[in-house]
């Protein structure tokens, strides 16, 4: 019976949480005592919607990642919806978009009756192609929507100069990507907007939902605060409090997006200890690499030499020429060994709806779909000790050595 590990491992005379298992899955939350005592805080002032611990957690936020405005919200999806509405997205207008990332990214576009233009990776590291990005340019273009998968930065610089050469909005879905540098620039302080996601197998979480949108822009963010409250006035939220007022003013038809305190409060303990938590992902991606890197079955991610790495997910690939069995049947057997995976994502082209709505075909994007039929992610959160990450090298090992090509 395997003991896995919920506290830091790097915490030296902490009590630990554990939970005892078989199966190591794909994803535990650090969850911790920290996390525990300031939700029950909050349960015990009385105030558990958005109010003082939402624009605390903000701050934060805002002071780690280095950026002036912080919109806090309920998840990535609202970042993103709001995020399009603040920049004036319109019935026709067009999204640059890539075909590997989740349904989210690309939803929102249609929330406008707007159309995502999917673009195909850039083979190595897999982020959105720039010069894929350039050939799907085209009058109706609003916004270059790059995703920064698995928490490797794309090429900014490259989509920055594409986008102010044609007056293109750059919205960043960084759901992958706290905390991850570009060229020493941390990730929420480049692009027009920065979207990121505290759902529960992200970096941190809220406790489950959540998610902010970044921005050095005051007049967006003003927006995006008005939309994401009922298209009420900004401090409406303080109606309840003895500074506030019950007189407020409807602006604008806007959606209930808005993050409550209780999560806010669980977000600001998991910002306590993100750069830990970070350094132990790290520290595992290393050891994957360190044990798996001479064999021939599995194709290894790496890390350009101007990024920092969120390692949120650590994705290999199957080597087709030295493994008889795909990467479906890989899963089935690290299964059977205990070994939780995932798989990010399948492609958008290669869903029903895009294909019904927009006629993307299989085939479109070569490089995405090599990608996902080869693909498998890995455990990798903090809480994994050495011995969690050993037990599935040796599970890879022990497949590529039975099912050898």
């Amino acid at each position: 019976m395997r003991l896995n590990v919920l506290s830091d491992p790097g915490a030296k005379g902490q009590q630990r949480m554990t939970t005892k298992t078989a199966f190591l899955p794909f994803h535990l939350p650090l969850i911790e005592r920290e996390e525990i005592e300031a939700a029950v805080q909050v349960l015990e002032s009385g105030w558990l919607t958005s109010g003082p611990k939402v624009k605390e957690f903000e701050e934060h936020f805002a002071a780690l990642i280095r950026q002036r405005e912080i919109v806090a919200v309920n998840s990535a999806t609202a970042a993103l919806h709001l995020a399009l509405e603040a920049i004036g997205l319109r019935e026709g207008d067009e999204v640059i978009v890539p075909t590997l990332t989740f349904a989210a990214t690309a939803e929102v576009v249609t929330y406008f009756k707007a159309r995502p233009v999917l673009v195909d990776s850039e083979p190595e590291y897999f982020g959105m192609d720039p010069v894929a990005v350039e050939q799907a340019i085209s009058p109706k273009t609003k916004a270059i929507v790059p995703v920064h998968f698995a928490g490797h930065p794309c090429e900014m610089d490259a989509l920055l100069d594409l986008a102010r050469a044609h007056s293109i909005r750059l919205i960043e879905d960084a759901a992958h990507a706290f905390p991850a540098r570009y060229k020493e620039r941390m990730i929420g302080s480049i692009g027009d907007v920065t979207c990121f996601s505290f759902y529960a197998t992200k970096t941190i979480t809220t406790g489950g939902e959540g998610g902010v949108a970044a921005t050095a822009d005051r007049e967006i963010a003003d927006r995006m605060r008005i939309m994401r409250l009922h298209g009420i006035n900004i401090d409406a939220w303080k109606r309840y409090a003895p500074s506030g007022s019950w007189r407020y003013q409807i602006l604008d038809a806007g959606y209930k997006y808005n993050l409550t305190d209780l999560a806010a409060a669980i977000g600001i303990a998991q910002l306590h200890k993100c750069n830990r938590m970070w350094a132990r992902r790290r520290e595992i991606a290393h050891r994957y690499a360190r044990t798996l890197a001479h064999q021939e079955a599995y194709v290894l991610p790496g890390s350009s030499q101007n990024v920092e790495h969120s390692w949120h997910l650590y994705v290999i690939l199957v080597n087709d020429c030295a493994l008889k069995i795909g990467r479906d049947r890989l899963i089935e057997e690290l299964t059977a060994r205990g070994v939780g995976t995932s798989v990010h994502f399948i492609p958008l082209h290669l869903h029903a709806y895009y294909q019904q709505s927009w006629d993307y075909r299989p085939g479109d994007f070569p490089v995405a779909e090599y990608y996902f039929d080869r693909c498998l992610s890995l455990p990798i959160f903090p809480g994994m000790s050495d011995e969690d990450v050993d037990q599935v090298c040796e599970a890879l090992l022990e497949i590529g050595r039975e099912f050898r090509r």
